[in-house]
């Protein structure tokens, strides 16, 4: 499952980023993987919104498309 893939209001972990670009885009945003996020908002045809550390990033379908992520339960964490 990808970034892009996700629905408003779940948790996630960022599992893989396999593009080192990409990767490298995601540090500057404070994202890595291992990173737990949930998602905010997601805009239709427009970025997706993550909440991390008392953060809201606004992360592009396109760059969006190349993170792979896990769904998980807070509960569970």
């Amino acid at each position: 499952m990808t970034l892009s893939d996700i629905t408003k209001g779940k948790n996630f972990k960022i599992k893989h980023i396999a593009d080192d670009m990409v990767r490298l885009k995601s540090l500057r945003m404070g994202i890595s993987e291992g990173s737990s996020l949930n998602c905010n908002q997601k805009i239709p045809g427009g970025p997706v919104i993550v909440k991390h550390n008392y953060q809201e990033i606004a992360i592009g379908r396109k760059l969006a498309d190349n993170i792979e992520i896990e769904l998980y339960s807070k509960d569970n964490d």
